[in-house]
């Protein structure tokens, strides 16, 4: 029987993910410890053996990991804007890009009093979007909308995991029949399907293990865009916003589409990399002003 104290099993996986080209092999080995021995310090105690059925464990998820498998599958769980989120093959993982879009509905939220707001959250996924607004915006009524069920799976499993109040609707956001079914809502927001079909063939292996339903947004990427947007936007009441999340340089496509059905106060925002990842507008089908906005130049 091979016996290793912590550091020794630490390095060795570490080599490990290394020389199969890992980015933050550091990273993905600390949280695979966290993960299997229950602790936010694993290496407190370096010299200390490690049970027989732990090392075996942490080698294999270390060696799935240097396969490319995405180490949120491996860790079953995953944080997002501070909140937990279960995740797991069929359902598209949390990002921190995301956040930007959660920042920009509370920004304006926060500008404009709205404390009660009425959300639509379309392809909704792991719940992350719809289960933060809730958490952070205790009187909004939010509504999911999901289609895949494995992912329903996830959704409604961290609905209970974060203590929240949603309703979730299985269904197809491209749905007229579901879409009039719903009501109006003060604040539409959707992060959808935005890969193209030259993305989708260079998928790295990690984001290959996600499912292709929650990445595939047509040759161009902007399928689901032009929808919900021509579908939705009636759907929105009287000084209500879209928001979206999108791919780096699709801005200038995504606020073309809003553009062209009528939206203004066309809003962009930048991530923390400085890349333009979210808009928010005011769909205003009347004879005011519809290209007011604040979009940067595209």
């Amino acid at each position: 029987m091979v016996i290793m104290t912590r550091i020794e099993l630490y390095n060795a996986c570490k080599e490990m993910l290394d020389r199969s080209g890992i980015d933050d092999s550091q990273f993905d080995v600390m949280c695979i410890f966290q993960d299997v021995f229950g602790n936010k310090n694993p290496l407190f105690r370096p010299q200390e053996p490690v049970p027989e059925d732990s090392r075996e464990l942490i080698m294999s998820l270390t060696e799935r990991r240097s396969e490319g498998y995405p180490l949120q599958y491996l860790l079953g769980e995953w944080e997002f804007y501070g909140y937990p989120f279960k995740v797991g093959e069929g359902v598209l993982i949390p990002r921190p890009d995301t956040e930007t879009l959660i920042e920009q509905i509370l920004d304006y939220c926060r500008k404009n009093g709205i404390q009660s707001p009425k959300i639509a959250d379309l392809c909704s996924g792991s719940g992350c979007i719809a289960i933060t607004l809730k958490k952070e915006l205790p009187n909004a009524q939010v509504t999911a909308v999901e289609i895949s069920p494995q992912a329903l799976e996830y959704l409604r499993e961290n609905v209970r995991l974060n203590d929240t109040d949603i309703s979730i609707v299985t269904g197809d956001v491209l749905s007229n029949e579901l879409c009039r079914s719903l009501g109006s809502f003060d604040i539409i927001v959707s992060n959808p399907p935005y890969l193209t079909g030259e993305d989708m063939r260079e998928l790295q292996k990690e984001v290959s293990c996600e499912p292709a339903l929650a990445l595939f947004g047509g040759n161009d990427g902007l399928g689901f865009y032009r929808a919900i947007t021509q579908l939705w936007k009636k759907r929105l009441l009287h000084g209500g916003r879209i928001f979206y999340e999108f791919g780096m340089g699709q801005h200038g496509a995504v606020a073309d589409i809003l553009r062209q059905n009528d939206f203004i106060e066309i809003e962009p925002r930048r991530d923390t990399a400085g890349i333009i990842r979210t808009v928010s507008a005011i769909y205003s089908p009347d004879d005011s002003p519809k290209y007011r906005d604040s979009t940067v130049q595209v």
